[in-house]
């Protein structure tokens, strides 16, 4: 079966945002898509559908924060943005903290009213627990940053769960920039720019993919022919994982899944916050979402809220959260050399292909980055 029947310039595989903002940008100047996706839907992990009138986040929340005016004035062309302010509430064995560390957490767990009240008792707790000059794990790193009484109660069962592993078994870097914030302040992110889209994440994709020079295929496996596609298409741009390219000639990297179960409930107001993470180490799931309060979009007297459970990783499930631990990322650049052999002729991009966790806003700037030096002759021209 012949693939490239309209004379494409490229294959774009994946239709997530590194590959729709690829497909846009290509489009833009005149080339020819053809796009393919082994999901029945377009969006990858940011896919949103409505449900009761409310926007759904399929593969968890998205919430869109970024410091960067490029990105957020680019992605405002396809969308307007609410005004959401992610504000976290943990939930450990019934007692409720605010998220992210604040004064407010500090006054759930202590009493403490002031910020020099508040550094006093971490530094007093880290005392105790013997300074760390070096953290060897992400244990030590969190009790170095933050003390033993924040450290058991809103990391250590929650980050297990995430993860897997015992917290000792986990390196420091995953919590080396835990926010520590010495102000009554709940806002989870600093970026200036925030919010949801008002009309979903869908709705994005499909105007930067209504390009007539643009053609979808969904529930396409790009392995079950891909001998075909390399002879056929000039220039393939490949953004799912790096690994099963290769037909995991140097191993199979490791990665974190998640699943989850989406419940319907006759309220519009259920939990009260549109997150809720559960830290202790017996609830199996380490976060509730009420998507109704992303975006108040519903006046129906419903609520849809989602439960997420982390889960071992295997080619059956998807891959959420890679392990960058030294091991994998000794793999990951044996891959990388591979890709270098092959670069005239396929780009790895995204999350899987770079075997790195991106935040939404880091996705778009490494696709438009890559954008500018793939057309850098055709736009000087």
């Amino acid at each position: 079966m012949k693939h490239n029947t309209k004379n494409y310039d490229y294959l774009i595989v994946g239709t997530g945002p590194y590959g729709s903002i690829f497909a846009y940008e290509a489009a833009k100047r005149g080339k020819r898509v053809l796009m393919i996706d082994k999901r029945d839907h377009i969006g990858g992990n940011m896919y949103t559908r409505k449900e009761q009138g409310i926007n759904v986040h399929e593969y968890g929340a998205h919430i869109f924060h970024t410091d960067n005016k490029e990105v957020w004035d680019y992605i405002n062309q396809f969308t307007e943005f609410n005004n959401y302010i992610n504000q976290v509430v943990a939930d450990y064995k019934g007692e409720r903290y605010n998220l992210p560390f604040n004064m407010n957490t500090f006054y759930q767990m202590w009493g403490t009213k002031t910020p020099e009240e508040a550094a006093a008792k971490i530094a007093e707790q880290r005392e105790a627990a013997g300074v760390i000059a070096h953290p060897k794990n992400l244990e030590e790193q969190a009790i170095s940053l933050i003390g033993t009484d924040i450290y058991e109660k809103l990391i250590k069962g929650y980050t297990e769960k995430q993860w897997g592993r015992s917290a000792t078994e986990l390196p420091s870097f995953i919590i080396k920039r835990l926010p520590v914030r010495y102000l009554y302040d709940n806002n989870y992110f600093n970026h200036r720019y925030q919010g949801v889209p008002v009309n979903g994440y869908t709705s994005i994709f499909e105007k930067m993919l209504a390009s007539d020079l643009i053609d979808v295929q969904l529930s396409v496996n790009f392995f079950a022919d891909k001998e075909a596609y390399l002879a056929e298409f000039p220039r393939i741009i490949y953004t799912g994982m790096i690994d099963s390219f290769f037909d995991y000639i140097h191993g199979e990297l490791e990665w974190r899944s998640l699943h989850f179960e989406h419940e319907i409930h006759d309220s519009n107001n259920v939990q009260g916050n549109a997150v809720i993470n559960y830290t202790d180490a017996e609830t199996p799931y380490t976060r509730v979402m009420e998507w109704r309060h992303f975006d108040q979009n519903s006046d129906e007297g419903k609520s849809v809220i989602t439960k997420e459970y982390p889960q071992n990783w295997d080619k059956t499930k998807e891959a959420y959260y890679p392990v960058n631990d030294h091991k994998n990322s000794e793999i990951f650049k044996l891959y990388r050399k591979e890709a270098d052999k092959i670069a005239d002729k396929v780009k790895f991009g995204g999350r899987l292909g770079n075997y790195q966790y991106y935040d939404m806003d880091m996705v778009f700037h490494a696709a438009l980055v890559d954008v500018a030096k793939e057309f850098k002759n055709f736009d000087a021209s």
